[in-house]
């Protein structure tokens, strides 16, 4: 072959490496489902393993990370997923935030428990209360490890995908569908019984909640993955833990109807449409 036909063959050989497969394609035409097809798809790979062995966690929480992390590699390349990285580490958002990610979680388990005891709970045993000093510990692990606990949920559902549906829609209607998709994506976790039905509701409060959050926190993947788990560590692992039966089937409707309250108050207030 001379060197003109070599020449000549060049690009073609070129552009035929570079062509994306089909996958990549799909992914690039609808990325935004392509995420949530893949979430569910990495998450509950762990609940097949979770049938057949009855061991093990039922879902593996870090899976829309690795959504996130597949499909912005796919359509941005590097740029998107330094981009991403970038919010999971952006911490000057403002003291106050900072305080709503922290405080949130604690004020609102306390309220729910406190209405619990009032409306006539068994008072937790002393040595259930004094398990307060794991709770720190708890978060900490939660938030630095992936797949343990939920804060690795949210480069997923915050860190991409909200910030797409925010593209298309305004707060409310995003937080509504990006709410039902979250709550479906547990059901692994209801059948198992690891977590009570309620939270099907209280999934999509908490995400009108994290919405008002995450835009006025200069959107920080950093401050979701500290609310959620310092809520996980607080609500899910300390004080939900202090109940038994009815009683702790109330608790986890009193967290519904109290961040149900905070969630109708941002909408009503206007605050839920304010980005600054």
């Amino acid at each position: 072959m001379s060197t003109a036909e070599n020449i000549t063959t060049l690009p073609l050989q070129i552009s035929e490496r570079e062509r994306p497969g089909p996958l990549r394609r799909s992914i690039r035409r609808q990325p935004v489902v392509a995420f949530f097809v893949l979430a569910y798809a990495f998450s509950w790979s762990l609940s097949l393993v979770y049938l057949l062995t009855r061991s093990g966690p039922a879902i593996l929480s870090c899976g829309p990370f690795l959504a996130a992390a597949v499909v912005l590699g796919a359509t941005q390349g590097r740029s998107g997923l330094r981009a991403l990285f970038a919010s999971m580490l952006r911490w000057r958002v403002g003291y106050r935030w900072w305080a709503v990610a922290i405080a949130a979680p604690v004020l609102v388990t306390a309220a729910a428990t406190g209405l619990n005891l009032a409306l006539g709970a068994e008072t937790p045993a002393a040595d259930d209360v004094g398990r307060w000093t794991n709770v720190v510990p708890t978060a900490l692990v939660i938030l630095l490890f992936p797949g343990l606990g939920g804060a690795w949920e949210e480069p997923g559902w915050r860190g991409y995908a909200l910030r797409r549906l925010l593209e298309r829609g305004g707060p409310v209607v995003s937080s509504l569908i990006l709410g039902v998709l979250w709550s479906g994506w547990h059901v692994p976790v209801f059948l198992v019984g690891d977590q009570h039905w309620s939270d099907l509701l209280l999934v999509v409060e908490v995400t009108v909640v994290l919405t008002w959050l995450f835009q006025n926190a200069l959107g920080s993947v950093l401050v979701a993955m500290v609310f959620h788990a310092l809520n996980n560590a607080v609500s899910g692992e300390y004080c939900s833990q202090m109940f038994d039966g009815a009683d702790s089937t109330r608790q986890s409707w009193l967290l519904c109807v109290v961040w149900g309250v905070i969630a109708v108050s941002l909408h009503t207030t206007r605050r839920l449409h304010a980005t600054r």
